[in-house]
């Protein structure tokens, strides 16, 4: 039977380093903290510098968006919180309402459902058109009514 592993070493002054001038100062383990980063121990650390490139946070849109799948697996909830109205056929649900900017297609549709949203994934788009539904995209509405004030704006 093997001995216990704390036990180890008991007894014995160095514990199997040989001379205890052996273990003495930093240099027995290559120098303290991160020396050797650039050197010896190199390959044991993240590389050095810079890498990449870090867009403006003024430039960065944050895009809220809800997957297909979460919309149907809830739409009960939804109705009982004033976002959804029951249809004879199935659900509208207006996804404006939850700050919501974009529709994407994660998951199943079982119920049919019209989606009034900003913008949807072409996924999302396919998979709520192949349960029955309809997508209704809101912000190219009013896209739209601009697109027209400029087009009047050019004839002048």
């Amino acid at each position: 039977m093997g001995r216990d592993s704390k036990k180890r070493g008991r007894g014995s002054r160095t514990h199997g380093g040989g001379s205890q001038k052996k273990r003495r100062g930093a240099g027995n383990r290559g120098g303290r903290g991160a020396a050797g980063r650039k050197k010896h121990e190199a390959r044991e650390h993240p590389p050095l510098g810079k890498h990449g490139f870090k867009r403006p946070q003024k430039v960065v849109e944050e895009t809220e968006t809800v997957n297909v799948g979460d919309l149907d697996r809830g739409v009960h909830d939804l109705v009982e919180d004033g976002v959804a109205e029951e249809s004879g056929d199935g659900f509208e649900v207006d996804v404006n309402e939850l700050d919501v900017d974009k529709v994407l297609g994660g998951g199943q549709v079982r119920n049919t459902l019209t989606v009034y949203a900003d913008d949807f994934s072409d996924s999302a788009r396919e998979k709520i058109e192949e349960a029955g539904g309809e997508v209704v995209v809101t912000a190219e509405e009013e896209d739209e009514g601009e697109e027209a004030g400029e087009a009047e704006a050019d004839e002048d």
